[in-house]
């Protein structure tokens, strides 16, 4: 109990994580110079920053840097607050709008049984309906992998069994020791390779 002493904490206080804002406004613009665009659109020409924002302060809105990298700097007088509120629920927007697509994995030996392998097509034909890619996967262990051409042709058999409801989006190189491919439903855009 070292750090309390009677009458508080002894040390320094936590400290809240500052927002950090993505335009400089009003007395944050360093430029001397800037040049102003008024609410309406209209230039109000190059003039300093203290006079920038006394303009801003006499008609009620702030003085918001909206290009810093320009010479000289361009200034808007605006709301910033309903301007961040705007900017945020385009986001959002944007956001709902925003279709995710996600990879369910299915995992098959390349001597794995009908009944088996019919399974997991039914299994692949449900996500596929939901609108998912399905990645098969084989793995091979020791010196299976001389038998990499019978998981092939069980690929095979699988792109020919699910040619109804998808394509095939991507294959894996015939490389190490473990191949796969990605059956994307019909209708996905497919991703260039």
């Amino acid at each position: 109990m070292a750090n309390f002493r009677r009458g508080g904490f002894r040390g320094r206080r936590p400290q809240r994580p500052q927002v950090e804002e993505t335009h400089r406004i009003n007395s944050r613009i360093r430029a001397p110079k800037v040049r102003v665009i008024a609410e309406d659109g209209e230039q109000l020409g190059v003039i300093t920053s203290k006079e920038a924002y006394d303009i801003a302060q006499e008609r009620g809105l702030d003085l918001v840097e909206v290009s810093p990298n320009s010479e000289p700097p361009v200034c808007k007088l605006m709301d910033y607050g309903k301007f961040k509120y705007k900017v945020q629920k385009k986001e959002a927007e944007a956001k709902k709008k925003r279709v995710e697509t996600s990879i369910k994995e299915l995992r098959i030996r390349y001597r794995t049984d009908s009944g088996d392998l019919e399974t997991k097509l039914k299994k692949a034909r449900e996500f596929l309906g939901e609108g998912d890619k399905v990645k098969f996967s084989m793995r091979f262990r020791g010196r299976e992998i001389v038998y990499l051409d019978l998981g092939v042709a069980k690929f095979e058999e699988i792109i020919e069994a699910l040619a109804d409801v998808s394509t095939v989006d991507e294959r894996s190189p015939r490389q190490g020791r473990q191949i796969y491919i990605v059956l994307a439903p019909i209708g996905a855009k497919k991703k260039p390779q």
